[in-house]
């Protein structure tokens, strides 16, 4: 071997050792792993093709001139996932706690101009202190050019997220403009002002994890889609996830291999209670539609009033917005509404169908949603689904009442298919509050008020409060048997697999935000 060969295994032999610095404590923290294990576990064996391996940083003041580490504090390449192409960065908390450096940041940002180019999926595993102190601007810098890259990819690839450690200031803007974003619970948080800062300004005491740990993302700020109990099971749903996506805009997810068989599903028949009043689980009406155990559930413990979330039916991935009857009765409110939209939209970005399943009493009231802005929510939820071009295909089971039975993909604005089960209630509102408003002199002129609503009740209802009335209009496609409802979806998801829809010509529209 020659001197020159000897010289740079040495180099890379270095490199790989993670800078030098004190390792993790895998006894005292069995959770974490390192960046090298982590990007090691998550690409097929073999896979991984690091880039950028050999540089250092650039920094000669504070004594960082006798502190240089290869690779710089992040590990950055490409390798597959299940043999799919995608781009990865791991940083590094070993070396300077990961901080980012302006070289850090232009390996970063190498990673996504590639990704880009040849169409693949970016996934970043953040674990850093956050800005270099010792670089100045020049690190301040290096995260607005990763922030940039981070506008430039949505609707051209995926971008994905894992938070594996700290996240703070503005290191917190790009997994925040990525596509999903994951926590792991117990070693990761993300916060713009740290507690310290929290409580000088407003002298509230409150730790990381309060402040800005996984559950509190996944249950108060909706800010994480996902939370995992450590680091193994936070890289398996990336990989989960990806099995449902597909590369890039220009793609269609991948459609697993799927016979037919008998299609209808009895279990559906009885979901739905007799009293429109009685909760039940949608979750219940999504086991029974999908392929079995396809189900995978986006932002879980936020917004629990609506599911959404991907499945597959047929072996083809689509993307599912539900209302959930057992909270707040499925109403739409501030968080909900902005739930299903990014979801919406996501799908629309990467070609993946909609199913939207409704069971909606309208949009919660009070003053507390007025004054959090539903108006410009809600019209969020209505933006997103109006705009969508992929196939978009919805089932009533119960109610759709008032403006809600716009917004959840009407056929008014779009929806390609529209089934109702017999059960559907469509109308402006409830038969009784109906009723009460209509016939109000009536029923207080009436010997007996009570017998009176009683009757106007049933005389609205049996006008209104059916799909039979949206259907002779064609606002319904078909009334159909819950159990008919796998079969029908098969069907309409393969008729409208072609769907092409022209747009406006347009530079972007402007989404209420």
């Amino acid at each position: 071997m020659s001197n020159t060969n000897r010289l740079l295994q040495s180099y890379i032999s270095e490199a790989k050792k993670g800078g030098g610095q004190k390792r993790i404590d895998r006894q005292h923290e069995k959770k974490k792993l390192t960046a090298r294990e982590r990007i090691e576990y998550l690409l097929d064996e073999g896979s991984f093709e690091e880039m950028g391996i050999l540089v250092t940083h650039r920094t000669t003041d504070f004594g960082m001139d006798k502190q240089v580490y290869f690779g710089d504090g992040v590990v950055t390449g490409y390798g597959t996932i299940n043999g799919r192409l995608v781009y990865v960065f791991a940083q590094d908390f070993t070396v300077f706690g990961g901080a980012l450096s302006e070289t850090h940041a232009e390996k970063i940002c190498k990673i996504m101009d590639h990704a880009l180019r040849v169409g693949a999926p970016v996934i970043g595993l953040n674990d850093s202190g956050g800005a270099r102190i010792q670089e100045g601007v020049r690190s301040l810098g290096g995260y607005a050019d990763i922030f940039y890259r981070n506008v430039q990819a949505p609707g051209v690839v995926p971008q994905i997220s894992a938070i594996m450690g700290p996240c703070a200031g503005g290191a917190v803007y790009s997994p925040a403009m990525t596509d999903f974003t994951m926590m792991v619970e117990g070693t990761s948080y993300m916060f713009v002002t740290g507690p310290n800062v929290v409580k000088t300004v407003t002298n509230e005491n409150i730790t990381s994890e309060e402040l800005g740990g996984a559950r509190t993302h996944a249950t108060k700020s909706g800010v994480t889609h996902f939370t995992a109990a450590n680091d193994i099971v936070c890289l398996e749903q990336i990989k989960t996830l990806l099995s449902y996506i597909p590369q890039n805009n220009k793609e269609t997810p991948e459609m697993l291999p799927y016979e037919l068989q008998d299609e209808y599903r009895d279990e559906l028949e009885n979901i739905v209670p007799d009293s429109p009043t009685k909760p039940y689980d949608m979750h219940d009406v999504i086991t029974g539609i999908i392929d079995k155990g396809s189900f995978f559930e986006v932002h879980k413990d936020y917004a629990d009033n609506i599911i959404v979330g991907f499945a597959r039916i047929g072996g083809r991935s689509i993307g599912i917005v539900a209302n959930q009857p057992m909270s707040l009765a499925g109403v739409l409110d501030v968080d909900s509404s902005i739930k299903g939209a990014r979801f919406t939209r996501f799908c629309d970005c990467f070609n993946i169908p909609l199913l939207v399943l409704v069971d909606v009493p309208g949009f919660l009231p009070g003053s507390d949603q007025e004054w959090n802005g539903i108006i410009l929510n809600g019209a969020k939820l209505l933006y997103a689904l109006s705009e969508a071009t992929v196939p978009r295909i919805t089932v009533i089971t119960r109610k759709a009442y008032g403006g809600a039975y716009d917004v959840m993909n009407s056929k008014h604005i779009g929806a390609d298919m529209n089934y109702a089960w017999p059960t559907a209630e469509i109308a402006v509102m409830g038969a009784k509050g109906a009723s009460e408003i209509i016939f109000k002199r009536e029923i207080e002129e009436a010997e007996n008020p009570e017998l009176k609503l009683s009757e106007k009740e049933a005389e609205y209802a049996a006008k209104f409060v059916n799909p039979f009335i949206a259907a002779q209009r064609g606002y319904i496609d078909e009334a159909l048997h819950p159990r008919e409802t796998r079969r029908k979806l098969l069907k309409a998801f393969a008729m409208l697999e072609s769907k092409e829809v022209l747009r406006p010509n347009r530079k972007h529209g402007n989404i209420p935000l």
